[in-house]
Order: structure tokens, then sequence, then C-alpha cells
């Protein structure tokens, strides 16, 4: 779908996009997502105390995204696929700000060297590298640093008939909030929405050391879609308290 298409399709979203002109270009595409249901007192130590927990329900969410990342770009260049194609993993949970729903990531892994070291000299996001293999039936990833292992087998079933607003919940989000040492940068994002099909999980290892009090082997919802084309603004910085 053209840029322009997509700029014109707003009306799933709860807010307007940004007056300014978009900066990056970017496809997720293959998305595999795993949810969980938290406790928010496991949470919060993940989580600046700047940035505030979202909740379902009463309950906040930690969700694993595995994708692949291609074609991603600055507004005016080309893509370069040796740095904009990769595989990328990441843990993230879900916060608001300023009215707006968004996201915060625990974790970014990508599974090539380089891009992670531009992708996090760009954006400032904690990117970091892990060796990842795919297919179209599995997905694994290893970080020997962290002892970080992910592995899954699947196969991809049918398209959702009808999304739950707990499903919208965890897709549709159009922000991201992410600290550094002394900032809280905003990002703004918009694409159309995800198209969600059903996914038949056959094996499951997800061990994250760190966070093995909001994941594990038994996600409380599984989610499987195409993908999105996503165009992004530049981060907006405000300084932390």
């Amino acid at each position: 779908m053209r840029i322009k298409e997509i700029l014109n399709h707003t009306d799933h979203r709860s807010w307007k996009i940004p007056n300014q002109n978009w900066r990056f270009y970017q496809e997720w595409n293959r998305a595999i997502f795993l949810h969980w249901q938290v406790d928010l007192v496991d949470l919060e130590k993940f989580v600046p105390e700047e940035i505030e927990i979202d909740l379902f329900d009463g309950k906040p969410w930690v969700s694993l995204v595995a994708f692949t990342m291609e074609k991603i770009r600055p507004r005016y260049l080309p893509c370069f696929s040796p740095i904009s194609n990769f595989d990328e993993i990441n843990i993230r949970t879900y916060v608001k700000s300023k009215n707006k729903t968004g996201v915060y990531f625990l974790s970014i892994e990508g599974g090539k060297k380089l891009s992670c070291k531009v992708s996090k000299m760009v954006s400032e996001l904690p990117y970091r590298f892990s060796e990842m293999k795919r297919t179209s039936n599995q997905y694994s990833s290893n970080n020997f640093e962290f002892e970080d292992e992910f592995n899954i087998e699947f196969s991809i079933g049918k398209n959702m008939s009808e999304k739950s607003k707990l499903d919208e919940w965890l897709t549709e989000r159009y922000a991201l909030f992410q600290d550094t040492k002394t900032t809280i940068n905003e990002f703004e994002i918009h694409h159309l929405e995800w198209e969600i099909k059903e996914l038949d999980v056959e094996k499951l290892k997800v061990n994250y050391p760190r966070f093995k009090k909001i994941i594990n082997e038994n996600p409380d919802k599984i989610q499987y879609s195409d993908g999105v084309q996503v165009l992004a603004w530049g981060k907006e910085r405000n300084k932390r308290i």
C-alpha cells in the first residue's frame, strides 16, 4: 500500500497523527505475539516512575513480539538491506502518558550486530545483539551474555473474524515511551490496523532470567500477523524528574 493511503486511514486511532512530516519508514512483518497478564508489583521494578503503566480490567500485561524488521529507512533515502532487514524480538509492556496509550520496551534484541548498533545510535532504544534463526514455522534466539533463550515452533491458523477489546488493546498502540539516563523519549508512529491470525504453538521455550516472574512458557494469549507498514516521527525528549 502506498504511504499516502496509509496516512489517509486514521479512523482506528484515538488521536490524530502529528502535523509534521514522518521521518522513518519500516515494515514489521510476520509477527508472533505472546502475551502474559502479570502482577503490577512484579512489573513496576522494570518501568521508570515517570511512565504510568496502563491496565486492562485492572491488570497490566507484558508481551514478547518476535518479527522481521524490513525496509527501514529515513524519509528521503532508500533502504539498505544489510542494515534495514533483520529479525527482532522485543519484550514490552503497556503504558500511557499525556492521554496517549503506548508501549515501553523492557528488552529489544536484533539478529544483526550492525543493525543493532545503528538502531541504538539513531533511536536511543536499548537494542542488543542476539543470535537468531527464522524459518517458515520456527523462530529462535540466544543471547549468551544475558543467558536469554527463546524458541518457538508453530503453524499459522486462520484469520480472526473479529477482534476482542483485549486484542485491540494489546496491538493498536501508536506511541512509544522509552527512558535514557536523562530523558523520557516519546515516539509517534502510524500504521493500518493489525490483521490478526490464530497461531498454533507446537513447541515453546521462553527463558529470560531477568523476567522470570513476568514471562514464562504459558502465555495467556497468542496471536500472529502478516505485518504492517509503519511510519515513524522523530523523538520528543522530556527531561526526567
